[in-house]
């Protein structure tokens, strides 16, 4: 999750009145503290109450173990709807990137030039 914040603002334009969760089935105060620690500009949320149930319900998948496989990575439009999900968001593979920038083109197109 480094590594996209890192390019935030000028791959994704600040984010274009979207909003990004990722979910993990890390425990609510460690996944807070890493958000503050790391200036995160997007949401985490704990599926640690929950044993991968809402995570599984975006698509993700569980190991043996009840953990998550991956951090999903879920795009809310500016109307408020889930406008894309990506069940295993692998943060060092580029590709991962172009699949979000696609999301956040569709639900929020750039401005075109005057």
């Amino acid at each position: 999750m480094r590594a996209y914040r890192d390019q935030y603002a000028s791959v994704f334009n600040e984010g274009r009145n979207v909003v990004l969760v990722g979910i993990s089935n890390d425990p609510v105060d460690e996944l807070a503290s890493w958000l503050k620690d790391e200036d995160f500009p997007y949401v985490f949320a704990s599926d640690a109450g929950n044993d991968g149930g809402t995570y599984v319900a975006f698509g993700g998948g569980l190991r043996d173990s009840n953990a998550v496989d991956s951090r999903a990575v879920i795009v809310v439009g500016p109307d408020g709807r889930v406008a894309g999900v990506i069940p295993s968001f692998n943060q060092v593979d580029p590709a991962a990137y172009d699949q979000l920038a696609a999301i956040i083109d569709e639900v929020t197109p750039e401005p075109e030039d005057p």
